[in-house]
């Protein structure tokens, strides 16, 4: 595609040829009042290297703005946010220190700080800086794990811990089936030892999903995603 700045009436015209960064969409660039959108390639370029630089989402408060909306909003009257060039991040799942040196590390000059609302704002420059600086974070964030492991470990937890319920219930419901069949006819008494067996086997199955749960959560407390 083109490096070329196009503006859009709405994201939604925006052509899928026209968008190359796989961490983002139109809309999340686009202006919040009117849906309009100012295509900067260099800037999202960037936004999109600190994303991969930072291995985690950016949530994006605010992007490019339409004049109207920057009024509205009581922007600054040369808002970088008009050359659709400047970011609003959200902070809410990052290390400000750690993000913003990563921003500067992949190209961007300007930073306004913000910690009051949780965002940092972002731009290509010219370099420079406003605002009260983050608190230093008491405890770091974790490093990050991939999805796919944490996914997984959540799924163990989980089905684990359904399988223990399943069975528990099972194994009571056998428990009952067992003795409303006693009370029947004659014809379905001979049943009645095998539900001993299925009882027993309930129990195990409960048995196997308390300790895969178990070993879920000890092996998460491991890796430190608890």
């Amino acid at each position: 595609m083109s490096d070329a700045i196009k503006t859009y009436r709405h994201w939604r015209d925006v052509p899928e040829r026209d968008w190359r960064w796989k961490n983002f969409s139109p809309a999340e660039i686009a202006c919040r009042g009117s849906g309009q959108l100012k295509l900067h390639p260099e800037a999202i370029d960037k936004l999109q290297a600190l994303r991969d630089r930072l291995g985690k989402p950016l949530i994006i408060r605010s992007a490019y703005r339409s004049p109207e909306h920057n009024r509205a909003v009581d922007g600054a009257p040369r808002s970088k946010h008009m050359d659709g060039t400047a970011f609003d991040i959200a902070m809410a799942n990052h290390d400000p220190a750690a993000f913003e040196a990563a921003a500067r590390e992949v190209g961007f000059l300007g930073f306004g700080f913000y910690p009051r609302s949780g965002f940092m704002h972002i731009d290509l420059g010219p370099a420079r800086s406003w605002g009260e600086k983050f608190p230093t974070r008491a405890v770091p964030f974790a490093p990050e794990t991939p999805a796919a492991r944490e996914a997984l470990a959540q799924s163990r937890t989980l089905k684990g811990t359904g399988a223990a319920g399943v069975a528990t219930v099972g194994a009571a419901g056998v428990e009952v089936a067992k003795e409303v069949l006693v009370e029947a006819q004659g014809a379905v008494l001979p049943l009645v030892p095998h539900l001993d067996t299925l009882r027993w086997l309930f129990i195990a199955l409960a048995l196997c999903g308390i300790a895969v749960a178990v070993w879920a959560r000890l092996d998460d407390w491991r890796r430190g995603l608890h």
